[in-house]
């Protein structure tokens, strides 16, 4: 492992805990972009305000190349109440950095800092601090508000703690590493009745019972056994009394996959259920595909590139690919639909005890902060090297 030399790191992890004790949610990050602006501003980058309302990106130049690449952070929180008791637990009720978003920020700011220190680099270095990833798609508003105009990358790099990998190791693959995602709304309407009298009705309960169950089949009879999915039945919203069957039952959940043809598969396989269950009880069942994000896909030379980073830092031992791919999703898919790039994962220690990502108990592990600036620094002198 080569770490570099930090006399900052005690003010770096301060800075992370401050923006712990004040989390803020999607688009709404005013008070955390205003001390990244700051930040970066003191050490004497160029600042840009006002893509995706509340995005923040820092432009670092060094040298005479033109060459220029672009470093994503994600700035958001969740709306999750903290139960922490330590001195930087959350001062916003209802509110929480249960995903490590954070740290992240504090790892990008530690690298700008570190490179404006010492730019032995030749290029730009574009550092982006993303608002609102968690679902609500602040990549794709960036994108969309001309961040790739205005900041032209020939690649994008991202990374996130993950708990359950030891810290001092990180997860690289190429290909699909975080599965699409998409949200389901199913109305399941029949008949109501007294629940003294189902005879007299038409039972939505029943048939959207049924087709919960059914829904469990779609992945198990109807993908090839090497694909991926899952479908996941997340909400049910029936009725209000005792004795009423209700006339109408809502189903709500995700279907994820890493294939654009599976998720379309699991879509057919959800209609046809829903049409089958519907005849099979006389009611009248509809369906509605909410699409999130897409797969977040890496590209295979940034990826080799990035893992040959990552073992220069860490140690080619400590280099892995076993805990890749997940299900889970991440808006850094559309960076990466939109420019070549990879996507690590930084492990944060173990993910029993409450470690877990969007968990009550959840907290980054400051351990990790010089390692990750250390990823950064050298991914940018590795990416733009003097000649």
């Amino acid at each position: 492992m080569q770490p570099i030399d930090l006399p900052f790191i005690a003010e770096l992890t301060a800075l992370r805990r401050d923006i712990h004790a004040h989390p803020e949610l999607a688009f709404a990050e005013e008070r955390t972009a205003d001390l990244v602006a700051a930040e970066l501003t003191r050490y004497g980058l160029e600042v840009h305000r006002g893509l995706a309302r509340t995005g923040v990106v820092g432009v670092l130049r060094a040298g005479t190349s033109p060459r220029m690449i672009g470093l994503r952070a994600d700035m958001d929180a969740l709306p999750l109440a903290e139960l922490n008791q330590f001195p930087h637990h959350s001062r916003h009720p209802g509110k929480m950095h249960a995903c490590g978003h954070d740290g992240h920020t504090a790892m990008l700011l530690g690298a700008a800092r570190h490179l404006a220190a010492h730019p032995d680099f030749d290029g730009v270095a574009v550092f982006i601090f993303q608002p609102a990833e968690e679902a609500e798609g602040g990549a794709a508003v960036m994108i969309e508000d001309g961040l790739f105009e205005r900041f032209p990358v020939e690649a994008v790099y991202g990374l996130h703690n993950w708990p359950g990998i030891p810290v001092g190791e990180m997860a690289v693959m190429p290909g699909p590493v975080m599965a699409g995602t998409c949200a389901f709304e199913i109305s399941v309407r029949g008949h109501g009745c007294h629940a003294a009298m189902p005879h007299q009705g038409v039972d939505a309960i029943v048939a959207a019972s049924q087709l919960v169950l059914a829904l469990q089949t779609v992945v198990s009879r109807n993908l090839h056994p090497c694909d991926a999915a899952v479908v996941s039945v997340t909400q049910v919203h029936a009725g209000e009394a005792w004795n009423v069957i209700p006339e109408e039952v809502v189903l709500r959940g995700t279907i994820r996959a890493f294939k654009p043809e599976v998720q379309a598969g699991v879509e057919q396989a959800v209609e046809r259920l829903c049409s089958g269950i519907a005849a099979a009880h006389g009611a009248q069942i509809g369906v509605r595909f909410d699409h999130r994000y897409p797969p977040t896909v890496n590209s295979a030379a940034e990826t080799e590139f990035c893992r040959g980073v990552a073992a220069e830092v860490l140690g080619g031992p400590r280099v892995r690919t076993d805990e890749m791919p997940s299900m889970g999703a991440e808006d850094f898919a559309y960076m990466l639909q939109a420019k070549p790039g990879c996507y690590v994962w930084l492990g944060n220690g173990p993910g029993s005890g409450g470690c877990t990502l969007h968990n009550p108990h959840y907290d980054f592990n400051d351990d990790l902060l010089p390692l990750g600036v250390a990823y950064w620094v050298r991914l940018v002198a590795r990416a733009l090297p003097k000649a």
